[in-house]
């Protein structure tokens, strides 16, 4: 699943290198729109629906935090 998120945000932002990044968000890699655009990208490949509730900064700063947000979600690893 790492693989498929960095593919998502290496299609969606190709000008920044994520592995470099503690926190996507506050280094200025995603922003809000993105993030918007994440959870559209995630939903549809991992068949889920994100709770308005958890489209918040955190639930997107790394890989790790997306992961847990698409189990928390109902989807399967």
């Amino acid at each position: 699943m790492n693989e498929q998120i960095l593919a998502m945000l290496k299609e969606l932002r190709p000008e920044f290198d994520f592995s470099d990044s503690d926190d996507f968000v506050i280094d200025g890699l995603l922003d809000s729109f993105d993030i918007i655009s994440l959870v559209s990208m995630l939903e549809e490949k991992y068949n889920i629906k994100v709770d308005g509730l958890d489209i918040i900064p955190e639930n997107f700063s790394s890989i790790d935090t997306m992961i847990a947000l698409v189990q928390k979600s109902g989807g399967i690893i």
